[in-house]
């Protein structure tokens, strides 16, 4: 692995992060734009990117704004809506080809950037405010995306485990917002909503390519135009939670198969030392085809349909999903357990942890594949405040020995357990 390393500045209020590489034949531009979850904004700041993508002053019809993306030779423009700890982050993204490789007078990062720095900063308005035509279509689409968790119930029982877990926190909303909300939202009520974002969110632009520092923050100057913003970090406001009782919480639904999931607490995060040995511990947890949950749970005890666990670094939790035979409840959930306290008493072989170390060495080498893998890698040290390349991970985690996993397991606690079912048991 080769190290690619970012340069860091700010200028027009944003913080610019610029990776110049001959490596690939495309421009990878990255904005992301972060808040912390609330209540009351979660909604409204769900929606903004959907109306953004809509129209522009130069191009209000949503045809001639595509059509604008094809005279960049096809550039791709996309963006996500997410939560990253306790932040709900829009990531905006643009993909344009280098213009070494056609035959143009434009400066397509130029462009992309005024293209960019348009969406963001210069929508399509009508009286002063939103087209309400494009409000009214995309209250629609994000509508229809928040139901559609509901008819997958996979996701349903995921989203449902942190919504109990995490009751008092901010972490139980979901990034798309909640479905009461969207009804109150007017394209006034939103082009004010949007007003306040634009100047409270903190961003931090990226872009990998052949191109230099001091280039990307003459184009951030000249088509951002964001200049009193003040940038300020991310906060990191993790407190570690002790858990004085499991909660149980059941709920009957239509479904044939159970859904099992159960939320775990950590005090390791990102920005710990010790986060290597958290990564280790969720791969031989649940992480992995080789894993325990994959292993005991499914394959031995045929007790489920799929088994496995996620951690999320910025929030210092973990979660398991597994979809069982409704009767198998009690015995999964036992099982399950086990597999938690031979970890904490240290039963972890030497193929667990040479088969998790090689997994997650490939992960991290397909990184560098990839520039919106690497931004998006960095962009970690932005959240969490802590400086860790692919490299220096990689040997943390070649460095990783059983009893440092075992250490690991000693901070995790069982906090929740939620099982969706389908039938009241007699």
């Amino acid at each position: 692995m080769t190290n690619h390393v970012f340069h860091h500045s700010d200028a027009g209020g944003i913080r610019i992060h610029v990776l110049p590489t001959k490596t690939f034949k495309t421009y990878a531009v990255s904005l992301y734009a972060g808040i912390p979850l609330a209540e009351e904004t979660v909604t409204p700041t769900a929606l903004i990117p959907f109306v953004l993508r809509r129209g522009t002053v130069s191009y209000p019809e949503t045809t001639r704004f595509r059509e604008r993306l094809e005279e960049l030779y096809g550039a791709g423009f996309g963006f996500d809506v997410y939560k990253r700890g306790d932040y709900q982050i829009v990531q905006f993204r643009m993909d344009t080809i280098n213009d070494s490789f056609v035959s143009t007078k434009e400066n397509l990062l130029e462009q992309s950037f005024a293209f960019l720095g348009e969406v963001l900063t210069k929508p399509a308005l009508e009286n002063g405010s939103f087209r309400s035509s494009y409000v009214h279509t995309e209250r629609e689409t994000v509508r229809k995306k928040l139901e559609s968790i509901v008819n997958d119930k996979i996701r349903y029982a995921a989203e449902r485990c942190m919504e109990e877990m995490c009751r008092n926190e901010p972490y139980r909303l979901n990034a798309l917002g909640q479905r009461k909300d969207l009804e109150g939202i007017t394209p006034d009520s939103l082009y004010q909503s949007y007003q306040s974002w634009l100047n409270s969110v903190i961003l931090d632009l990226y872009v990998v390519g052949d191109t230099t520092p001091e280039e990307v923050e003459q184009l951030v100057t000249r088509y951002f135009g964001l200049g009193s913003r003040k940038d300020a970090p991310y906060q990191s406001c993790f407190t570690p939670k002790t858990v004085s009782e499991v909660k149980t919480i059941e709920e009957v639904m239509e479904v044939g198969q159970g859904k099992l999931n159960m939320g775990l607490r950590t005090s390791i995060t990102y920005g710990d030392d010790s986060y290597a040995h958290m990564l280790m511990y969720n791969g031989i947890l649940g992480g992995y085809p080789h894993s325990k949950l994959f292993v005991n749970v499914r394959e031995k005890e045929s007790l489920a349909y799929y088994a496995s666990s996620r951690y999320d670094g910025h929030k210092g939790i973990a979660t398991i999903q597994s979809g069982i035979e409704i009767p198998n409840y009690a015995k999964a959930v036992d099982i399950i357990r086990k597999q938690l306290e031979d970890i904490k008493d240290g039963q972890i072989s030497e193929l667990e942890l040479i088969q998790t170390k090689a997994m997650i060495r490939n992960l991290l080498s397909e990184i560098q594949d990839s520039a919106f893998e690497m931004i998006s890698y960095d962009f970690n040290r932005q959240l969490s405040g802590k400086d860790r390349s692919t490299e220096e991970l990689m040997q943390q985690i070649e460095a990783t020995g059983a009893e440092d996993v075992k250490r690991a397991a000693e901070t995790v606690q069982l906090d929740t357990i939620y099982f969706l079912t389908g039938q009241k048991e007699e």
